[in-house]
């Protein structure tokens, strides 16, 4: 087994901490990565609270990894040491069911293997990436361009394939008109690839003081949806809403900023929503989900990134300052997601 060190919760009580654990040896199909940065997701703290579902306990967060490769299986193809490399919210899938063989190991029909607080198919807990080090199936390994700040482009493994893929599956691009609702770790993604996808792009927010933020990503419009005139104003004008918004809002209102056959596209997790028939019929309006997207998909993303010098906007941290970084974050207290610096491990 490989001796490795993280930060992990021990209980949905307790803050993260240091913590020795056992990585399984490299196997013939396997990649190593040395992590050097990784992401901090909501969900990484929504996951260590338990507020979605039992977790698995000791935990280790983290599935926006990057790093270099140290070691590689026999039967390894595609990685070879010292390149750059990622891996994102999965390690594993079934690989044989219509989904996997469509590339969309993240609807695997039989279940996909998530980076931590999930068991693997051999009925091991799998551990994420606030630690030093990753074993991983070659499949589920990224490369990653070395023209990209390599810290910046950690979040792109969740926050930018989470706005990337919904984007590019409802073809949005020139002639259309998007709004991102929500301006944090997913919305300032939305912005930038839909920017990059050709779109015009409004801003929708409750924070009057994110429109200049909103316009140097590059969004052309901003609508403060507590001012009931701005609101008004772009009622049944967007072909697309790419709503990022944990918190509770009334979808009925977000329902009727849409044309007439307008998609309201969910990434975001927020309580149940209260939604009137007559929202959707009203215009034949449809509201879809989003999850991540599967590994080609997340591969062509960061291809895209490299090409259009796409990353996110990030605040390093050192691992130490972790809770802290979760209470900043709860408050929308950064623009716009921590990156842990793994050498302060």
């Amino acid at each position: 087994m490989i001796q490795s060190k993280g930060y992990a919760a021990q209980t949905p009580e307790t803050d993260l901490a240091a913590w020795n654990f056992e990585r399984r040896e490299v196997g013939a199909y396997d990649v190593q990565l040395e992590i050097l940065f990784c992401g901090v997701c909501h969900s990484d703290l929504h996951q260590i609270k338990n507020d979605w579902f039992p977790g698995i306990f000791p935990m280790v967060p983290g599935h926006e990894i990057v790093g270099k490769v140290i070691k590689v299986g026999d039967h390894v193809k595609n990685f070879k040491l010292g390149d750059l490399a990622g891996v994102g919210c999965l390690v594993d899938s079934c690989q044989v069911c219509e989904n996997c063989k469509d590339g969309l190991e993240q609807y695997c029909l039989d279940g996909n293997t998530q980076t931590y607080n999930n068991k693997g198919r051999d009925g091991v807990p799998t551990y994420g990436g606030y630690s030093n080090n990753i074993v991983v199936r070659e499949e589920f390994v990224l490369h990653i361009s070395d023209k990209l700040p390599l810290a910046a482009t950690a979040p792109l493994l969740c926050a930018g394939i989470t706005t990337y893929s919904p984007l590019k599956h409802w073809k949005v691009g020139k002639g259309h008109k998007l709004a991102v609702l929500g301006l944090g770790g997913l919305g300032h993604m939305a912005v930038k690839f839909g920017v990059a996808f050709g779109a015009e792009v409004t801003v929708l927010s409750t924070s009057p003081s994110k429109e200049q933020a909103a316009i140097e990503l590059g969004a052309h419009h901003f609508v403060v949806t507590s001012d009931a005139a701005q609101v008004k104003a772009v009622t049944g004008s967007f072909d697309f809403i790419l709503d990022t918004v944990s918190a509770d809002h009334d979808m009925n209102m977000y329902l009727s900023l849409l044309r007439t056959n307008g998609v309201h596209i969910v990434v975001g997790v927020p309580a149940p929503y209260a939604i009137h028939p007559f929202s959707l019929i009203g215009g034949r309006k449809s509201l879809a989900g989003s999850g991540i997207g599967g590994l080609p998909e997340t591969q062509e993303m960061l291809n895209f990134c490299a090409e259009h010098n796409i990353v996110s906007d990030i605040e390093l941290i050192d691992i130490k300052d972790i809770t802290a970084a979760y209470e900043r974050m709860v408050k929308g207290d950064v623009r716009y997601r921590f990156v842990i610096d793994m050498a302060t491990l």
